[in-house]
């Protein structure tokens, strides 16, 4: 690593963070919990989760070799993220530290490098008299906003909420979890619609349903199932909106409502939805291949067509 520019180290942090193999679990753009450790996982499936989370790690300890404590903060809410990935519900604990650790390095009070260092090894474990030296200011601090955007904090923090929110679904703390993700709602307010920020907004709607639907209540579960599917029908329908965004967001919102059904008794209510998705799923998937098979023949027509200009000329 010391051979490398810090060019190259930065594009290596790029990638650790942010590549996704097409078989990633966690692969794409929603960030709603669900329960993915069932007990009976494949080795291959254990071994690629845990790869996923030893990425992280090395993404945290990049990240504080550069002193760049915005990829830090972001290095952390993906070990929550990867973490639950791979644990579950037995690694919540450890997933909600990695998730307040990144919110201090995303807020405007002080962190503690030291501290957040022990995160990248493979079995964190602070010692047991270990004293706090909280003295780096945080990414919304006065002194550091001198040199950085505010914006940046604050998708350092959305992402560091969402994944706490997640980290205390999985311990079953579905109030504080609720709490958490309402959080996020304000720093999202004056930021754009777009399908990436829309999918942050979409997540926090159906991770707040889920909290309601965990603790039997369809009604105010479905309120936060709607607001995710307008999303999803704002880019359908309006002008400059991804529809394929659109279209996985409604999906997405449909099968949450489908599990809220099943939680409260509503068994063939339930089943009747979940038929509709899985339906219009593979609808979708055929009407997108198609899509891209018209889009590589057009390609390759024009890229010919351009050959034979060039020849004759």
């Amino acid at each position: 690593m010391a051979k490398m520019t810090r060019r190259e180290q930065k594009v290596s942090l790029a990638q650790l963070l942010f590549s996704e193999d097409d078989d990633c679990e966690d692969k794409g753009p929603s960030e709603v919990y669900v329960e993915q450790v069932s007990g009976e996982d494949d080795e291959a499936t254990k071994k690629h989760r845990a790869d996923r989370l030893a990425q992280a790690r090395a993404a945290l300890r990049l990240s504080l070799l550069l002193r760049e404590p915005a990829c830090a903060s972001l290095s952390l809410a993906e070990l929550c993220k990867r973490k639950l990935t791979q644990s579950g519900k037995d690694g919540a604990e450890e997933a909600l530290r990695c998730a307040n650790k990144a919110i201090e390095i995303a807020g405007d009070g002080f962190w503690d490098n030291d501290e957040v260092a022990i995160e990248a090894d493979d079995t964190p474990v602070a010692p047991s008299k270990y004293e706090k030296n909280a003295t780096t200011p945080g990414l919304a601090n006065p002194t550091t906003l001198k040199l950085l955007p505010l914006r940046v904090s604050q998708l350092c923090m959305r992402s560091a909420l969402l994944q706490r929110g997640n980290a205390l679904a999985a311990l079953g703390k579905e109030e504080e979890a609720r709490v958490t993700y309402e959080d996020v709602i304000p720093i999202l307010k004056d930021e754009p619609r777009c399908a990436r920020v829309d999918w942050e907004r979409h997540s926090v709607y159906v991770n707040i349903g889920n909290t309601y639907a965990r603790t039997g209540d369809f009604e105010k579960a479905d309120e936060q199932y709607k607001l995710a599917e307008q999303l999803g029908t704002d880019h359908i329908n309006e002008t400059g909106g991804s529809e394929d965004d659109g279209r996985s967001m409604l999906l997405c919102a449909k099968r949450a409502r489908a599990f809220a059904l099943k939680k409260v008794g509503k068994e063939d209510e339930a089943k009747a939805l979940m038929k509709e998705v899985v339906a219009q799923k593979i609808a979708d998937d055929a009407a997108s291949a198609k899509r891209k098979e018209e889009e590589a023949a057009k390609a390759e027509a024009e890229a010919a067509a351009s050959a034979a200009v060039t020849e004759a000329s």
